[in-house]
């Protein structure tokens, strides 16, 4: 009996945060071996795939058709799959890396978030990562397949922010994510030396990070969230972690203090904050033209504000339904806009 609430629980966790998973998502099996380059993405010029390269180094990269397309590559002997979107007439741009929550997918973020739209008019690229298993490996306590398995998740992320050569512009490479992905924008700032700027919405921080890098943040979160509470200390659906068949442990600072923790390893100065209704935002300017800002909004829960509703599915899973307060896209993307890498 209380192994089969356990697992109620961690699949009611996995789908936190999720809406328009469509059974198609799944990542595909991976193979026995293989090159860890990267293929070229369905719809591009096909042929061998280049070299990948990393940021920075001017490599060809990837062919990137114009549009939406996916892709794979190979890390750790895992197949990898993405989704990326380019819109028309992109040359040398910034690069967005969206990280689906715990169920979600690559193809979930791309339909329910907006960014595909944001890119067009903000001009840069977007990557939608698969986790394996819908989970990404933010440290043995969660989430789910991703953490039990150890899979190298700051390795296919990395590889793939560095996969796409002189297209993308190595001083604004950003990532942002909800919930178990929002853990990962958080993992990647502390084991990477990438990203100009992360945007976690609805996480928290619970990976050890001994030595971050100081980094741009925007950090957007309910005060109603029973899934990661911004308060801190575990939530509702928490499991035994490590321990556990697919962990589930999420037992983070509040975020005021995980956000002053970020403040003091960027060295900013004293916050500004206003409030236009249930939002309040918080910023601090620091070194090196970076910030660090907190968006609180009162009596929002665990989602994405401003993302597409899924009534039913919220309904049937007692999930928190997107904020009206914000149009979190927007907001994050104009944050990555005025913060590259300096």
């Amino acid at each position: 009996m209380v192994r089969a609430r356990a697992l109620v629980l961690v699949i009611l966790l996995l789908l936190a945060g999720c809406t328009d998973r469509r059974p198609d998502d799944s990542p595909r099996p991976a193979p026995t071996g293989g090159s860890a380059a990267p293929s070229a993405p369905s719809g591009s010029t096909g042929g061998p795939a280049p070299e990948q390269s990393v940021p920075g180094t001017g490599g060809p990269g990837v062919s990137v058709p114009e549009g939406q397309s996916a892709g794979e590559l190979t890390v750790g002997g895992q197949q990898r799959t993405y989704r990326l979107y380019r819109p028309a007439g992109l040359t040398v741009a910034p690069l967005v890396i969206v990280l689906h929550g715990a169920a979600g997918s690559g193809r979930q973020a791309e339909a329910a978030y907006g960014w595909d739209a944001e890119a067009d008019s903000g001009k840069f690229l977007v990557a939608y990562p698969d986790g394996i298993g819908h989970t990404w490996n933010v440290d043995a306590d969660c989430c789910g397949a991703a953490a039990r398995d150890d899979v190298d998740d700051v390795g296919f992320v990395s590889r793939l922010a560095g996969s796409f050569g002189s297209l993308v512009d190595p001083s604004r490479v950003f990532a942002t994510g909800i919930s178990n992905g929002a853990m990962m924008a958080y993992r990647l700032a502390c084991d990477t030396r990438i990203f100009a700027a992360i945007g976690p919405d609805s996480g928290t921080m619970i990976n050890n990070c001994p030595h971050p890098a100081p980094l741009s943040i925007i950090h957007v979160h309910g005060t109603a969230d029973q899934i990661i509470p911004y308060d801190g200390g575990p939530g509702r659906l928490d499991n035994a972690g490590a321990d556990a068949r697919l962990p589930a442990k999420i037992d983070g600072p509040s975020v005021p203090s995980l956000i002053a923790t970020w403040r003091r390893t960027d060295k900013c100065g004293a916050a500004r904050t206003t409030t236009a209704g249930t939002v309040t935002t918080s910023t601090s300017a620091c070194p090196g033209g970076r910030a660090v800002e907190l968006i609180t909004i009162a009596g929002a829960g665990h989602q994405w504000p401003g993302g597409r509703s899924a009534p039913v599915l919220q309904r049937l899973l007692h999930l928190d339904p997107p904020s009206t307060a914000l149009q979190a896209t927007p907001t994050i993307w104009a944050f990555f806009a005025a913060h590259p890498r300096t």
